[in-house]
């Protein structure tokens, strides 16, 4: 197995699993309910959510970076400026416009 191939499926299972962590200390163990708010009304945020979502940013980062290494001649410093970019716009520029996708609109109670 390639290096490459090895990277991606680290990144494909630590990804979920990190995140799966974290929702473990959030939820269970810290007590904290996570909602999102759905339509009119607002539903929680379980494990198998946490999963998917993050088996489905992995690739698209993954996709991503496969992008700029292929197309950029510095790749590593538009990845570190694009990464954290794209996430805060993802959670917060969706609201500007009326919408309220599941990662802006996460509740912490």
């Amino acid at each position: 197995m390639n290096t490459s191939l090895r990277r991606l499926l680290l990144t494909l299972i630590g990804a979920p699993a990190a995140a799966l962590a974290v929702w473990a200390l959030a939820v269970p163990v810290a007590g904290t309910a996570l909602t999102v708010r759905a339509g009119g009304g607002t539903q929680p945020v379980g494990p198998v959510s946490v999963v998917m979502a993050s088996l489905l940013a992995g690739p698209a980062g993954w996709a991503l970076l496969t992008v700029l290494e292929r197309f950029s001649s510095r790749p590593g410093r538009v990845w570190t400026v694009a990464a954290p970019v794209l996430s805060v716009q993802g959670t917060y520029a969706p609201s500007e416009y009326g919408t309220h996708p599941a990662v802006g609109s996460i509740r912490c109670r």
